[in-house]
C-alpha cells in the first residue's frame, strides 16, 4: 500500500521510534485477533446448526424483532451462546440468531442488534456481520427504526435507504487491516445493491403499499435530536435518522455484501415543534411498521431466483 512505501521509503530508519513500530505491530495484532474471533464464531454455528448455510442474512431493529415468527426455525442460537458476540441491553432486542426459512431461502437472522451507545466498541458492534458473511450469506437485509426528518413522513412509514451519512464519529474499519476481513478502502458510492432496491419497491408498489425512498444519517446517541441538530441534519440532506445500521453496513461493504436497507419511521421530527417521545413510544410505532416491512422482505427474498442471484 502507499502509506507502507511512505513508512519504508520515505524516513530513515534511524528515525523511526520504537513506539511507532510497536503500535503498528499492535494494529496488526488485532486484525489477526479478529479474524481468529471470526473463525471460532464460525465455527460453533456450523457445529451447533449442523453445517447450515445462508443464502441471505438480516438484521432486526428495534421493536420489529416480531418478524422472526414468520421465519421457520431450524435452528435458534442465543447470543450469549456464541464465542465473541455481545449481549444487547436494549429493549425490543431479543438476542437471538437464527437459522432456517424464510421466503423460501434459507437465513440467518439477528433478532436484535448491538449499539455504539451501549458502550461496546465499532468492533464488537460490527462483529457479526462477519460472522454472518463467513457462514456464506451473500446478501444482507437491515432494517431499522428512525425518526422521519421529511415532514411528509408519519410513524408507521416505511423507507427504502438509498444512501447515507456517518455521523457516529468513527468508522468500524478504523485500525489495522488484514486482507482476510476485505479491502481496507472499500469504495463507498454504491452501498445499496441497486437490483434489490428495486426488487423490494416493485414488491411494494404490486401490493399497494406506500413505501418511501430516502438517505438515512446515523448519530451516535443515546440521547435524541434537539430542534437546532434536527435542523442541520435536514440541511445536511438526511431524510431519516437513527443511532445504529451504518456501523454494520460500512462492514459488510467490506465484506462484500449485496445490502437491502429499509427502515422503519417511528416519529416526524419538526424542530419547530418538538414533541417528547419515550423508547416505549419507539417500539410501538416502529411496530406500526412492521407488517409492511415483513411482507416486502418476505417477497423480495422470495424473488431471488437463482439466475437473478447469478446475474447481480
Amino acid at each position: 500500500m502507499r502509506s507502507e512505501v511512505h513508512f519504508r521509503c520515505s524516513i530513515p530508519a534511524v528515525f523511526v521510534s520504537e513506539p511507532a513500530i510497536q503500535i503498528r505491530r499492535f494494529a496488526l495484532r488485532m486484525m489477526e485477533n479478529i479474524y481468529n474471533k471470526v473463525s471460532e464464531a464460525h465455527r460453533f454455528i456450523v457445529e451447533r446448526s449442523r453445517h447450515f448455510v445462508p443464502e441471505v442474512a438480516m438484521i432486526l431493529g428495534t421493536g420489529l424483532g416480531g418478524m422472526a415468527a414468520r421465519i421457520d426455525p431450524v435452528c435458534v442460537i442465543p447470543y450469549q451462546d456464541i464465542p465473541h458476540f455481545c449481549l444487547s441491553t436494549v429493549d425490543g432486542h431479543k438476542g437471538s440468531l437464527i437459522l432456517g426459512g424464510f421466503g423460501g431461502k434459507q437465513v440467518a437472522v439477528m433478532q436484535g442488534r448491538l449499539h455504539f451507545y451501549e458502550g461496546y466498541s465499532l468492533e464488537q458492534v460490527t462483529f457479526p456481520v462477519r460472522v454472518l458473511r463467513s457462514l456464506g450469506a451473500e446478501f444482507l437485509a437491515v432494517n431499522s427504526a428512525a425518526g422521519g426528518l421529511d415532514s411528509g413522513f408519519k410513524p408507521g412509514d416505511v423507507m427504502l435507504v438509498t444512501d447515507h451519512i456517518n455521523l457516529i464519529g468513527s468508522s468500524p474499519l478504523r485500525g489495522g487491516a488484514d486482507p482476510r476481513l476485505g479491502d481496507r478502502f472499500p469504495d463507498m458510492s454504491r452501498v445499496y445493491d441497486r437490483q434489490m432496491a428495486t426488487l423490494a419497491l416493485d414488491v411494494a408498489k404490486e401490493a399497494g403499499l406506500g413505501i418511501k425512498s430516502g438517505v438515512y444519517v446515523a448519530v451516535h446517541g443515546p440521547n435524541l435530536e434537539t430542534p437546532a441538530e434536527t435542523r442541520m441534519l435536514r440541511l445536511l440532506g438526511a431524510d431519516a435518522v437513527g443511532m445504529s445500521s451504518v456501523p454494520e453496513i460500512i462492514t459488510a461493504v467490506q465484506a462484500g455484501f449485496r445490502i437491502l436497507f429499509l427502515v422503519a419511521i417511528t416519529n416526524v421530527n419538526n424542530p419547530e415543534n418538538m414533541s417528547q417521545l419515550s423508547i416505549t413510544d419507539v417500539i410501538s410505532h416502529a411496530r406500526l411498521a412492521e407488517p409492511t416491512l415483513t411482507y416486502i422482505l418476505e417477497n423480495t427474498v422470495a424473488r431471488m431466483t437463482g439466475a437473478w442471484v447469478e446475474s447481480g
